[in-house]
């Protein structure tokens, strides 16, 4: 995994007012992973009530306000989507999920009153999840068989960040930001909601075409 994967995702989360601790430095290759290298962030939220609900399984960036401790997987795959068949064919993706890796992680996060226990959300983040049904669904109940609780898209944290970022700023203390800010500070990058629009727009146009034609003949 590059820096720039990790980056984008510790700038989401700290973009969203999250605490946020990188447990290594450094990759592993040529043999298997221990506990605490299977964790490539702890997440912890401030802010967090402890009366808040349960966040939904997709974490949107709305979503955020309701987890108040996660330990994060990374899995920067951008060619691939993550299928019923690349989910059983690869079971490394879940080797944050073992026992002796949460143990880890619980050992890792400050502990509040009676101690922290369940409250550590699972999180995996992933490139894509299958668009077609029934593949979609099926994805979705192996990952939280597994024992994910919620997953989060490159795509939305990238969306996320480019309506975040302020192009009139300086982001000079992390690369990732000020990448985002110069792409739209020369307008290589729109925001979400001009991509939206533009959307709609070209739909209307699309609809008033497709009405004026008949007219036509």
């Amino acid at each position: 995994m590059s820096a720039i994967d990790e980056g984008i995702v510790r700038e989401f989360f700290e973009q969203n007012g999250f605490f946020v601790r990188q447990v290594r430095k450094y990759q592993v290759q040529a043999r298997r992973k221990t506990g605490d290298e299977e964790i490539d962030l702890l997440v912890h939220n401030p802010v967090w009530r402890k009366a808040s609900r349960k966040p939904d399984f997709f974490l949107f960036s709305t979503e955020l306000q309701f987890v108040h401790q996660a330990v994060v997987a990374v899995k920067p795959w951008h060619t691939d989507v993550f299928t019923p068949a690349t989910l059983k064919g690869s079971p490394e993706i879940f080797g944050f999920l073992e026992q002796n890796v949460l143990k880890q992680a619980a050992r890792l996060f400050p502990t509040e009153g009676d101690g922290i226990g369940s409250d550590v959300t699972k999180i995996l983040v992933l490139p894509a999840l299958p668009t077609a049904e029934p593949f979609r669904s099926q994805s979705v109940a192996m990952l939280k068989e597994r024992g994910v609780d919620g997953i989060i898209s490159f795509r939305s944290m990238l969306l996320d960040l480019i309506e975040k970022i302020d192009s009139n700023r300086n982001y000079g203390k992390s690369d990732t930001l000020q990448v985002i800010r110069l792409l739209k500070n020369y307008d290589l990058l729109k925001d979400a909601q001009l991509d939206l629009l533009s959307d709609r727009m070209q739909s209307a146009r699309r609809a008033r075409a497709s009405q004026a034609a008949p007219a036509q003949e």
